[in-house]
């Protein structure tokens, strides 16, 4: 990734009427990654894309592409391309025309449209259905064809604005990999909008996580969903259990808090006080439960009771009522050995975690 961003967001704001969408936003795109905007509808993120565009103006603020400013700059000056939630093609044309359009408005010589358009189609796998229409084609072969159009002038960046929303869950899963290999095959910038976590761990070189139009956290996957910065997104990015609890003793680089009377050991990051009150959390993998009877008395764990057993086939997901009146989910890996003895309704079971897979805040 370059030092230098290629598109910079610098107290960009941007209202409409008395909301605020976007407000006072910084953000960094570099060369050649897939950035993914993530959050809950109207938290922004489709604005952000609309402004990178062209499509709509800041109020405050400035948006820098190349180290020039691109306020005033009209969408289609702008070295940019959008793959739209709808995909906008032309339903009375043909699939060669839709990819052409732009090339033709800019009025390239016909053989050079032909051969650009002909790339396109083979990049998104497409070749031998470009003088079909539209509504000939999947929703899968509509998307490659609203892809095809866009990178057929080669953009420096692409936005792609929910692109796989209205695609079926298996449709949806094979079109992630397409987007995967186009963006590895281009070596051009992703810029991408969903609202679907698994969407955007499973994509992204980077997430930007977005709420209330600011950005509550960036970076990597890994990152995102294994040290999320504060509540919003850890509950936002996958599911998470939430501890309430107490430090009772500091150490260096961790502490131990106390949890229903019960003693953990846990990372202490942000340094936190002794006697502070905090939040522990915990991802449903990152549980280990045990049989009551094999944690009497050695290591710190939760009682409590299995209330609903969800097999999935390399996993199962147990939602346990504690003792202490919490509900926690836990995933385990599926094992048959284990199934009759601990993964029963109404058993009897203990919840720990090793030392070191909590979050603290």
């Amino acid at each position: 990734m370059e030092k230098d961003p290629i598109v910079r967001l610098r107290r960009v704001t941007k209202r409409f009427d008395d909301v605020v969408a976007v407000d006072s936003l910084d953000l960094d795109i570099y060369q050649g990654e897939f950035l993914t905007l993530l959050g809950p509808s109207g938290c922004g993120k489709t604005t952000v894309l609309r402004l990178i565009a062209g499509f709509e103006s800041p109020d405050k603020g400035d948006i820098v592409m190349n180290g020039t400013s691109l306020i005033g700059t009209a969408p289609n000056k702008r070295n940019v391309n959008t793959v739209f939630q709808s995909y906008a093609l032309f339903p009375h044309m043909s699939i060669f025309d839709n990819i052409a359009f732009g090339l033709k408005m800019k009025r390239f010589e016909k053989s050079v449209i032909t051969e650009k358009v002909t790339e396109a189609l083979s990049i998104v796998k497409l070749g031998g259905l470009e003088m079909r229409k539209p509504h000939q084609l999947s929703g899968g072969q509509q998307q490659r064809v609203a892809m095809a159009r866009a990178i057929v002038n080669k953009p420096q960046v692409l936005l792609l604005d929910e692109p796989l929303s209205a695609l079926d869950y298996r449709l949806r899963q094979e079109m992630e990999l397409e987007l995967k290999r186009i963006h590895r095959k281009l070596g051009i910038t992703f810029v991408f909008v969903t609202h679907d976590q698994e969407e955007a761990i499973s994509m992204s070189d980077r997430i930007a996580v977005m709420n209330e139009g600011r950005i509550e956290q960036i970076g990597t996957p890994s990152q995102i969903y294994e040290e999320p910065q504060n509540m919003f997104v850890a509950k936002f990015v996958g599911e998470i259990n939430v501890f309430e609890g107490r430090i009772v003793e500091i150490h260096n680089g961790s502490a131990v808090v106390d949890i229903h009377g019960r003693h953990f050991k846990v990372q202490n990051r942000k340094d936190f006080a002794n006697g502070r009150a905090v939040k522990v959390l915990l991802r449903p993998e990152d549980i280990m439960v045990t049989k009551d009877e094999e944690l009497q008395g050695t290591a710190p764990a939760l009682a409590g009771k299995i209330e609903e057993v969800i097999y999935k086939g390399k996993t199962v997901d147990l939602i346990i009522s504690l003792d202490a009146g919490e509900t926690v989910f836990v995933t385990q890996f599926f094992n048959e050995d284990q199934e009759d003895v601990v993964y029963r309704h109404g058993h009897r079971i203990h919840i720990n975690w090793p030392y070191g897979w909590e979050v603290v805040l």
